[in-house]
């Protein structure tokens, strides 16, 4: 887990209220200027004291880290005499090549970094990770913002070690302890029985392209109703007459329902391009993808019926047409066409009405 930090150096009246925030979401650290501010903490965070004046302290009260400037200070490693028992870290604000230069050389070099870049692109950091590839310190990254989280935490697909932030407002830690958390939750798949296949007529479908290249055994949820939904595969498979497009779900009718994420079900077109779909796997494992966009065009239509073992009746009306496939049991790869009564597809009942995509308790048919 990516480690949450607070910087209270400029939170003047706010330290008290920011600081209880912090330790009830249980942040890692806690980054003061002055010893005196990290007097009365908790042990269960690091009490972390950052120095960037000029002058090293005589005491550090406290503090269970020590951050200091290697360009002003002198690298950590040669000042451990001077703070015994308190371990010493770096930390570089990066504006230049050179100070690019002296980030890498402490990632490589010392237990803890913290960084400050100057400029608004994640070149820098991207540098930087590469560089730390086979060390084994700790790297974090302030940030402005709780909503840039996401960002950082995805350079190079794994992103520093943790993230500190100078909160503004109480409630701005919270989010930054919600984004660093956020996980895409595992789903039990349920096994359905085909139950019937029936031509439907001409009609809209919609295709889902993402921003991303899906599994063999990955694809979207899709039905016609929303407490029941087919697991459609993406079009990672080969086909005699057209290319592979491992970004894409021929997803089916265009008034279906899909899963946005774990908990909010979308019509597919609701999609927008920079939204977001759930991309599912056979095993039930997810993640979040990003829509790249809709592709809607007039197709004849194939309507399959399935049923639940819980007795909860299953529809998902797709294009009419044989490279439209389904997932079965184990990731097996389904033509659409060729399904027959008695069948074994994968699919997900998420067991509650839906009212413009949120999960709600009331009287709700389906047929």
């Amino acid at each position: 887990m990516k480690q949450c930090w607070l910087d209270i150096r400029a939170a003047d009246a706010l330290k008290s209220a920011l600081c209880s925030e912090a330790i009830h979401r249980g942040f890692d650290a806690i980054v003061a200027a002055d010893p005196a501010d990290l007097a009365g903490l908790p042990p269960t965070v690091t009490r972390v004291l950052l120095v960037t004046g000029p002058d090293l302290p005589e005491e550090t009260g406290d503090a269970d880290l020590v951050v200091v400037d290697p360009a002003l200070h002198g690298e950590p490693g040669r000042l451990a005499q001077r703070y015994p028992g308190v371990r010493l870290g770096g930390y570089v604000e990066v504006t230049d090549a050179e100070s690019l230069a002296d980030a890498c050389a402490s990632v490589t070099r010392d237990a803890v970094t913290v960084l400050r870049f100057a400029d608004p692109t994640n070149i820098p950091l991207e540098i930087v990770l590469a560089a730390a590839a086979d060390a084994h310190g700790l790297i974090i990254t302030t940030l402005e913002r709780a909503e840039d989280a996401p960002v950082h935490l995805g350079i190079l697909q794994h992103g520093p070690d943790g993230l500190m932030l100078a909160a503004a407002v109480p409630g701005e830690a919270g989010r930054l302890k919600d984004a660093v958390e956020h996980r895409t939750p595992h789903l039990e798949l349920a096994e359905l029985t085909v139950t019937g296949i029936t031509h439907a007529g001409m009609g809209e479908r919609a295709c889902v392209d993402t921003c991303t290249y899906l599994a063999k055994d990955e694809g979207i949820l899709v039905g016609s109703r929303s407490k029941g939904l087919i697991l459609c595969v993406s079009e990672t498979h080969p086909l005699p007459y057209m290319p592979t497009r491992p970004f894409r779900v021929n997803a089916g009718a265009v008034m279906s329902y899909t899963l946005a994420d774990a908990e909010h079900t979308r019509y597919l077109t609701e999609l927008r391009a920079g939204g977001a779909v759930l991309a599912v796997g056979a095993d039930g494992r997810t993640r979040s993808a990003v829509v790249g966009r809709i592709k809607i065009e007039t197709r004849p239509l194939l309507s399959i019926d399935a049923v639940a073992p819980t007795g909860e009746e299953i529809n998902v009306i797709v294009q009419d047409d044989w490279h439209v496939r389904i997932l079965g049991p184990g990731g097996k790869v389904l033509h659409s066409t060729e399904l027959r009564p008695g069948d074994r597809i994968l699919g997900y009942l998420p067991g509650r009405e839906r009212h413009v995509g949120y999960p709600i308790d009331e009287l709700c048919y389906e047929q």
